[in-house]
């Protein structure tokens, strides 16, 4: 079983950014947020979230991803909830 700490994880959120922005180039941080990260719109709001429980088998609530703000939110999250 992995352990997932804040740094991994924001490793392997990479690559899932990467394809939902469809740009291979984005290198987000904990301070990405959609405001300053070129092509995050809706459809890729959409699109990330299902990347990402699907990746960590996790599962987020809506209230959840109301309250997220961040990348580094997510990955907080992300931690959080495979712990």
């Amino acid at each position: 079983m992995i352990t997932w700490t804040p740094d991994n994880v924001l490793a392997e959120l990479q690559p899932i950014f990467q394809e939902a922005l469809e740009s291979p180039d984005v290198t987000v941080t904990r301070a990405s947020s959609a405001a300053n990260t070129p092509n995050w719109d809706s459809l890729a709001q959409i699109s990330i979230i299902e990347m990402v429980e699907a990746h960590f088998n996790i599962r987020l609530s809506l209230a959840e991803l109301g309250a997220l703000e961040t990348v580094g939110g997510l990955v907080d999250l992300i931690v959080a909830k495979s712990g």
